[in-house]
């Protein structure tokens, strides 16, 4: 026997044959011989011939000529090599190239199909070899699949904790940068409140003075409250919704209360158009806060007077909520920079947090947020909320 019939016999293709089949095949093959680099044949060249590595190693590649190519295999003796492309009559779908100095046995297509045609037990061993074949690469490729989709899922998860952790570092680098903006909105309301602590001890005996006195530093607490709320938000990066029962109209009156005496000492006059009264479910402490920061942001922007239009409607399944003024609006790059964590453009100061926690507040109802302003004809920020009634 020959050496090519031992490296028939061997093949995977030809491993059910009888050796007189295997040496009717042995008769047709011929032998080649390819130096380290050679190219044994190219990708979309027609397939005229398939190949067994006699001895040697060869290297199949895809995009061999592109800037970054593929390697897809390395074959060693006895495998075999452009076979399917003889089989589904189609194009080489890769390149192959000789790694080492390299040996091989050859068949061409009309000889591979002649003897097909002629033996039909060659024709089945030849199917059950592809079957094989394909079930093992099925198999091989289901299990690399797997692999990776395992390693990308731990890398997801390390990515997601490693950019939480840079968002929690963002947050209180941007805190600590901002300090002294922030010590400044704190420093107000606890010099107002110390101011009138120290006239309640004067005028104790005044009940009148005492009852406006009191009212004024509960006012001021709440403002404390209120910004120490927006740096908890913040900081922790996430809006914990207390969804309850609550009054559209006990909003608005809550909104006016914290912020009425700040507007009527501007000369803004208030409308208020609420066309929704029966109960609603929502954070009803939050939303509170949306609207006394865009209502603040909008006595800010009217230094001369104005008017201030909040208007809530029904819009089918929806609550449409707008603050409107007739302020001095805002130019485009406001427009642009409105989101940015203590970004404010106001002389009267602020956090600089108050339309982002806006934002998120919104987005945490599922709601939607929409601003349109115009340099010297004001301003209208409109929120929609889901009305779950």
């Amino acid at each position: 026997m020959s050496d090519y019939f031992t490296f028939l016999r061997d093949a995977y293709f030809f491993k059910d044959l009888s050796d007189e089949e295997l040496r009717r095949i042995e008769g047709f093959c011929k032998e080649d011989r390819f130096g380290p680099g050679e190219v044994i044949f190219r990708e979309n060249s027609p397939a005229e011939r398939f190949f067994i590595v006699l001895d040697g190693m060869v290297e199949v590649w895809k995009d061999y000529s592109a800037p970054h190519p593929d390697l897809l295999a390395v074959h060693g003796q006895g495998h075999l090599f452009g076979e399917m492309a003889l089989i589904d009559d189609l194009p080489r779908s890769a390149t192959v190239v000789a790694k080492t100095e390299t040996r091989v046995l050859y068949l061409f297509r009309q000889e591979f199909e002649r003897i097909l045609h002629e033996n039909a037990s060659i024709s089945m061993s030849i199917l059950r070899s592809l079957s094989a074949m394909v079930r093992k690469s099925n198999e091989s490729f289901v299990e690399d699949l797997r692999r990776q989709n395992r390693e990308l899922e731990t890398a997801y998860l390390e990515l997601k904790s490693a950019q939480q952790e840079l968002l929690q570092a963002e947050r209180f680098s941007n805190l600590g940068k901002f300090s002294s903006m922030i010590l400044h909105d704190i420093r107000n309301p606890i010099s107002i409140v110390k101011s009138y602590g120290e006239m309640l001890q004067m005028f104790a005996d005044d009940t009148e003075k005492v009852r406006g006195y009191a009212t004024n530093v509960i006012r001021e607490s709440e403002r404390l409250n209120r910004i120490a709320s927006e740096f908890l938000d913040y900081s922790r990066g996430e809006i914990r919704l207390d969804m309850q029962i609550a009054s559209v109209d006990q909003v608005i009156e809550q909104v006016i209360e914290c912020v009425g005496e700040s507007l009527a000492s501007r000369h803004i006059e208030v409308v208020v158009n609420n066309s929704i009264h029966e109960p609603v479910l929502l954070d009803q402490e939050r939303i509170v806060r949306v609207l006394v920061n865009l209502v603040d942001n909008a006595r800010k922007a009217m230094r001369r007077g104005g008017t201030l239009t909040i208007t809530v409607e029904r819009l089918e399944s929806l609550a449409k909520i707008s603050v409107a003024d007739t302020g001095e609006g805002m130019t485009e790059g406001t427009r642009e920079r409105m989101f940015e964590p203590f970004y404010s453009s106001s002389e009267d100061g602020g956090t600089g947090l108050g339309m982002v926690i806006v934002k998120n507040v919104v987005e945490a109802h599922r709601g939607t947020l929409q601003v349109e302003s115009e340099e010297g004809r004001g301003t209208t920020v409109t929120i929609t909320l889901p009305l779950r009634s």
